[in-house]
């Protein structure tokens, strides 16, 4: 069954909109009566069924809607954007077919990436929200100082991953213990020794996710899916 992304849905009836209908009645060939899903991103899961046709605005039939329950464990990543964008996209894509509720960008020092537009990056959440079948679209923020991040976080369930020496508790150890968590991931330079300490200083605690020295967007998911097993 093909699925659409309709956060605006409201109503027994919602229109496609112009490029959507194109793509559903020229390139998916559907036709009146044909079944199709829709997700609105906050928890709600639509059938529906082709009630118009018509490339241009092709119209849709509720006939069928449930309220998806949003997870029990809210997993949050704040990680630097790599100067290669090709490799957030992956990221992010990749992030929410596992299962994940926030994003945020950081601008640390050794940041090579100083600006970030997030509509490439919100289009790729979509799409693998609607690949997935998850429910819920995951909050995306704009890029951010590293020190205005860190000061407005919850420093128990808070987490920074570095390659600094140091006395560091595996994440899976920690993940779990409160009703979600924020991990900080770096540049590829990683982050900077003034950085980990102010993180340390309002009460981050620092984590590894193993033994490998990982790329930027590795950890990154990897942190996802470690938050998913610590839970």
């Amino acid at each position: 069954m093909h699925t659409f992304f309709a956060p605006d849905l409201a109503g027994p009836t919602h229109t496609l909109p112009e490029d959507e209908s194109k793509h559903a009645i020229r390139v998916l060939r559907l036709s009146l009566g044909d079944a199709v899903e829709l997700l609105d991103g906050r928890g709600g899961r639509y059938q529906a069924a082709v009630a118009d046709a018509n490339p241009k605005r092709c119209q849709l039939r509720i006939t069928q809607h449930e309220t998806v329950a949003p997870r029990p464990y809210f997993t949050h990543v704040a990680v630097a954007p790599t100067k290669n964008l090709d490799r957030m996209e992956w990221f992010v894509e990749k992030a929410v077919e596992v299962g994940v509720e926030r994003i945020s960008f950081l601008r640390c020092a050794r940041s090579e990436r100083r600006e970030l537009k997030l509509e490439r990056l919100e289009k790729i959440a979509i799409s693998a929200l609607k690949q997935s079948g998850q429910a819920w679209l995951p909050q995306l923020d704009e890029l951010q100082d590293f020190t205005a991040f860190v000061t407005g976080v919850t420093p128990e369930t808070t987490f920074i991953a570095h390659l600094e020496e140091g006395e560091r508790t595996a994440l899976t150890q920690v993940a779990g213990a409160g009703p979600g968590c924020c991990v900080l991931i770096g540049p590829e330079g990683d982050f900077t020794p003034q950085e980990i300490e102010l993180a340390l200083s309002k009460g981050i605690r620092p984590v590894t996710l193993g033994a490998s020295r990982l790329r930027t967007e590795t950890a990154a998911l990897a942190a996802v899916f470690t938050a998913h097993l610590g839970r």
